[in-house]
């Protein structure tokens, strides 16, 4: 699943910057349910408590999208030395001439 989310073009800084958003999302609208809404504290409470339920699984998306990321440049990084080791073995030496 993270490697398909990857592929499509989902990055571990995106889901960091959602992992934020959601605390302040979180904080914010408990503040406004607690003070424009006449259902009370406790629906203010539960809003807070479910939109901050997010942050977590975003942070988590956003470690595994990295190591993705990770894997991924060292896979490039990889491919680029075997070429370079290939072309090496390809051109002649002097070596005794």
């Amino acid at each position: 699943m993270i490697s398909t989310l990857h592929k499509m073009g989902l990055r571990s800084s995106m889901m960091y910057a959602a992992g934020l958003a959601s605390i302040g999302l979180a904080a914010t609208s408990w503040f406004v349910s607690r003070n424009y809404e006449a259902a009370g504290r406790d629906r203010a409470d539960r809003w807070g408590i479910f939109i901050g339920e997010w942050a977590p699984t975003f942070f988590g998306m956003g470690v595994a999208l990295r190591m993705e990321e990770m894997r991924d440049m060292k896979r490039h990084e990889m491919s680029e030395w075997q070429e370079t080791q290939q072309q090496a073995m390809r051109t002649p030496s002097r070596a005794g001439v």
